[in-house]
Formats: structure tokens, sequence, C-alpha cells
């Protein structure tokens, strides 16, 4: 064994020890840590030859790199839709690293940490009160759900046209409706060989609105004169939080033929709210969702999850399924995830959530989500207040979308934000909303109190 990884081994204790400490001080100081970072480093460095041990690396480390680590994890980064990370999801991250499993089956001989990730979608369906006619996995953030799902739905539509997309390739246009998608919805097309141009437009409802109008999407759907499509709506869009009519489209469903994705990266979790969970009402009739854990969730990156009806798992494993592997067997009748999403190697990313939400429960959640969007009411109230600041659309949720005051200020609206951001006290990103440019503040942070929007107020103010 090389000598600097048995000495590594004989004293493995005291090197986590010591990395604990430093992570406990981090988070400890998180507050009062730059929320923003602008230097730089010599990333011409060469390896050594014999390596430097855990403990000098660890050093070079902190001499190098440590201080360009921001507080994102904190309750003032509001870039991003960005979550911290609760003290039980740190547990199970740590597990999920020492144990180190490959999760794939949930029954048979090696590695069937699977049952876990099983066992916490079906506790996340009961948080989020969605049917247990869903079947869902984890990857890696709201992009690969998005791929997940509107992989499975190419599929479908293909076999609605008698077609088999995964083992032909795509020999057909394929239909895309939608009003204000995600541009990981938008990527994910691109990847998927649909075409990120490849989408009709559907109007949205007037005034600050991003959501659908289902009017003219009926419309739209009767001028595909019964040809199936997909449609991508939202459950909570990026600048102004806001939510398609999913009874109505629910109610569509019923007449039309087509496959229904739903975008709920971080808007789903208002479901966690008896106040806000009328925004989703009827999202149970959809094909498929995506929800983004290291967002309102507030568990470590990289989490996320699909949900995709059951009815289509047959169409799923068309997509997936590692056909040329036979040792697997039958990939419905011996469930292995590497037949069921598109990674073939993953770690136990379940088990933060897992923790997370068996440590703090429902009211855990609904508290948190109800906080994040007091704190967001807050600062729009604030921003409404201002002589110098203007809300660009309501507060409807958790994100508050604004600018500076009068169309002569537009030039200035990048250089203010430049200037918030250097102050390190605040993050937050620039945007553009209805030809306008804007600044976005997303609220999903545990850890964001009243004395942190009125610090920000503050920055603002002096600037």
């Amino acid at each position: 064994m090389n000598t600097q990884l048995h000495h590594d081994l004989e004293n493995l204790d005291n090197l986590l020890d010591v990395v604990k400490k430093q992570g406990l001080y981090f988070l400890n100081q998180v507050d009062e840590r730059h929320t923003s970072n602008q230097s730089t480093v010599d990333l011409d460095e060469k390896l050594s030859e014999t390596g430097l041990g855990g403990l000098q690396t660890l050093a070079h480390f902190n001499e190098k790199f440590e201080p360009m680590m921001v507080a994102s994890t904190g309750p003032r980064y509001w870039g991003f839709v960005t979550g911290g990370s609760t003290p039980a999801s740190i547990m199970g991250d740590w597990l999920a690293t020492i144990y180190d499993q490959n999760t794939q089956t949930v029954k048979g001989q090696g590695d069937n940490s699977a049952i876990i990730e099983v066992e916490t979608i079906n506790l996340l369906l009961d948080l989020f009160g969605l049917p247990d006619d869903f079947i869902g996995g984890f990857v890696s953030g709201a992009t690969m759900s998005n791929f997940t799902c509107l992989g499975v739905a190419r599929q479908w539509l293909g076999k609605e046209l008698g077609k088999d997309f995964a083992k032909e390739g795509i020999t057909q246009k394929i239909n895309i409706l939608s009003a204000t998608p995600h541009s990981s919805a938008i990527k994910s097309l691109a990847m998927l060989g649909i075409g990120s141009n490849n989408l009709t437009q559907v109007a949205t409802l007037p005034g600050s609105r991003e959501a659908m109008d289902v009017e003219d999407l009926e419309k739209k759907i009767v001028a595909l004169d019964d040809e199936p499509f997909i449609l991508i709506s939202s459950a909570g869009t990026v600048n102004t939080s806001d939510f398609d009519d999913f009874r109505a489209i629910a109610r569509l469903k019923e007449k039309h033929n087509f496959w229904w994705h739903i975008d709920a990266a971080f808007g789903g979790f208002a479901a966690c709210s008896p106040r806000y969970k009328p925004l989703v009402e009827g999202w149970g009739s959809a094909d498929s969702i995506t929800m983004d854990n290291h967002k309102w969730m507030n568990v470590p990156y990289e989490s996320a999850f699909y949900l995709i009806k059951r009815k289509h798992q047959f169409s799923q494993v068309e997509t997936f399924q590692n056909s040329n592997a036979p040792y697997l067997g039958d990939p419905l009748e011996n469930f292995n995830y590497l037949n069921f999403l598109p990674e073939n190697s993953r770690r136990l990313k379940a088990l933060p959530v897992w923790f997370s939400i068996k440590a703090y429960g429902k009211k855990g959640y609904q508290d948190i989500v109800e906080n994040s969007v007091t704190m967001a009411q807050l600062l729009g109230q604030m921003i409404s207040e201002s002589e110098k600041l203007e809300l660009l659309a309501p507060v409807r949720l958790n994100n508050v979308c604004f600018s500076l005051s009068g169309d002569e200020n537009q030039e200035k609206v990048a250089g203010f934000l430049t200037k918030l951001n250097q102050t390190g006290k605040v993050f937050m990103t620039p945007t553009q909303f209805q030809g306008k440019k804007g600044i976005r503040a997303s609220f999903v942070n545990w850890r964001t109190t009243k004395e942190d929007v009125e610090l920000v107020m503050s920055e603002i103010d002096k600037i």
C-alpha cells in the first residue's frame, strides 16, 4: 500500500475530526461569510510525485481555495434559487459518502440501497400529497429530471405514432407546447434531439403574469388536429413564481391526447403549506413531474427527483434500459434503476433527503416554505415603499422581481447589482422581465430571517 495512503488510513479518525471542525466553523460563521468572491488563483500547479497526504492537502486547500468559498448555504444567498443544507441532510450526505453505495437494486445480492430510494420517493409523495401511481428516482438536478421525464415523453409520443424513437431515432417532428419553460427544459429538448427551437409558444395571461393562457392553449391543441404532443407546464416560474392552471389543464387532458409534464423544481414545495397548496391543485393528473431538492428542500447539491406515472414504465424502460446486459434480467421483473433513468452509476442521493424529511416532518417543511414566503413578501413591501426601486411583478410566492425606478435608470441596473453583490452581504441574480432589466431575489433558505432582509435593504440604500 502507498505510504501516504497507509498513513492516512491509520490516522483516519484524526483526518475526519479535523474536517468536521472546519465544517462546523464554516456553518457556524456562515451568516458572516461573504456571498460573493472575485479572487483568482494560479491554476498551473503540477502534481507531486509522492503526494502530500491528507492533512497537508487540507492545509494546501485552505491556503489556495478555501477563501474563495462563498456562503451559498447561508441566509442571504438569494441567487439561482439555492437552498442551504439542514443539519439532518448533512448527516445523510456524509453517510452517503461513507457508505459509498452504487444505488441501483432493491433486492438480490450486492448493493440493495435502492430500497432507501424507493422509500424516500414514497415519503415525498406523502409530503406533497401526490397519488401513489407515480414512480420516481433521484438524479443530479432539475435539468436531469426534466431530461428523464421528457425522454420518456418522447418515447411515449413515438409509440402513439407507431414509432420506436429509442431504437430508430427521431424520424418526424415532435410537437412541444409551453408558455414559460425553464431553460433546463429547453436544454433537455436539445439534448434529446427534439430541438430547442421546436417549441410552439402558448400565450401568457395579461398583466405581469408568466402563467399559461389556457384558452390559447386549447386553440393551439385544436390546430394540431388530434396529433399527440408534449405539454411543458410550470409550477413556479423563474421570475414571478407563477403557476399554470393545473385544474384546467387536467380537464383538457380528459379530451385530448398529450403527455403532460410539470416543471415544479421549486414551486412544487408550495404543497407543503395548506396556505399555498391550492397553487398545485390538479397536478396529480400529470404524466411526469420534476422536483429539485437542493432548492426548497434544503439538502446538499446534487439532488433532484423525477416522478412518472406507473402506466408509462414500459416506455421508461424502452428509453433507458441496458439492453446489451443480459445478466440484469427482465428490467420489469428485476427492478434496477439503471433501466429507469440516464445514469448507470449513482451515489445514494436519496439519503440526505430521507434524513431531512424524517427529522423535520411535514410541519418542518411547512415552516420552511411559509417563512420563505413571508421573507419574500417583506422584501417586496420594502421595495414597494422605496422611491428608487420598483416591483416588476407582485410577490406571488418566494421570488421577488424588481428593478430601479424609472426607464431612464435601466442602463444602471447591471452596475447597481454588481455593486450590491460586491458587498459580500447578499447575492442576487440579474433577469429580464417583459422587456425590462431586473433583479431577482429567491427565498428558499431555512436560515433566512427578518434581520437578513433588513440588512440587505440597508446595503441597497447605501448604494
